[in-house]
């Protein structure tokens, strides 16, 4: 079944935007009758049909909607240094909505490369991801802060850091949470986090946690840090 986004549907009847109407019409080649579906960006999937076949305005008529399709009971929150190579942090962006994931935000570090990030590329992936996946809640991606900034933040849950300092005792993530507990998971940068940052999570009550015995790339262990809850809560 295809997923259209529809951010702004509301009543029984949805007109496409001009982009997705000729996605729908010009490239899958869809007609007046084909059952479709939407999603809403928060947490509504809707079932339809094309009852007009226009590819600048595709309309759907809908005959059922889903309340809350497929709520999570956490809420994961990933803070992660945005990585010189831009692709690498998109793919992290991609798998993890596949996965699922609340909100990503971006924290540059003292080993950051990077300091910046491309907003509407990636709220594209983000849409993209969603639809790929079915999710219907949208991932929120925030505008990039410093270190110093994202440990001050007051979210709700267990709040970790990922790191690959021996010296400082980590532990297994399964360790230390809980299924249903919110979570917010820090990732740093190519170079790790500097020792100075380690200190002060821990101090803003971060507990310090690895991704096992590799030594995996910023991306994959923000990767392996949001299965690891998805695969708790399951």
């Amino acid at each position: 079944m295809q997923i259209f986004y529809a951010p702004e549907i509301y009543g029984k009847e949805f007109t496409l935007d001009e982009y997705e109407s000729r996605h729908c019409i010009r490239v899958l080649r869809m007609r007046a009758g084909t059952q479709v579906n939407l999603i809403d960006g928060k947490g509504n999937l809707y079932e339809g049909f094309i009852s007009i076949a226009d590819q600048k305005a595709c309309r759907i008529e809908i005959r059922n909607v889903i309340l809350d399709f497929e709520k999570r009971s956490y809420n994961l929150h990933i803070g992660i240094s945005p990585l010189k190579n831009n692709d690498r942090f998109e793919w992290f962006v991609e798998k993890s909505v596949e996965i699922g994931i609340d909100e990503i935000t971006p924290v540059v570090c003292d080993n950051s490369e990077r300091k910046s990030i491309k907003p509407d590329r990636i709220n594209n992936i983000i849409i993209s991801a969603m639809k790929q996946s079915i999710k219907t809640f949208r991932t929120r991606l925030n505008h990039p802060v410093t270190f110093s900034e994202f440990i001050r933040l007051t979210d709700k849950g267990i709040h970790l850091i990922a790191h690959c300092d021996k010296d400082v005792e980590r532990l297994p993530i399964r360790s230390v949470y809980s299924a249903g507990k919110d979570a917010v998971i820090l990732i740093g940068p190519e170079g790790d986090f500097s020792p100075d940052e380690i200190e002060a999570a821990i101090k803003y009550g971060y507990i310090s946690v690895q991704m096992g015995k590799s030594r995996l790339r910023s991306e994959t262990a923000g990767i392996a840090a949001c299965h690891s809850i998805y695969f708790m809560n399951q």
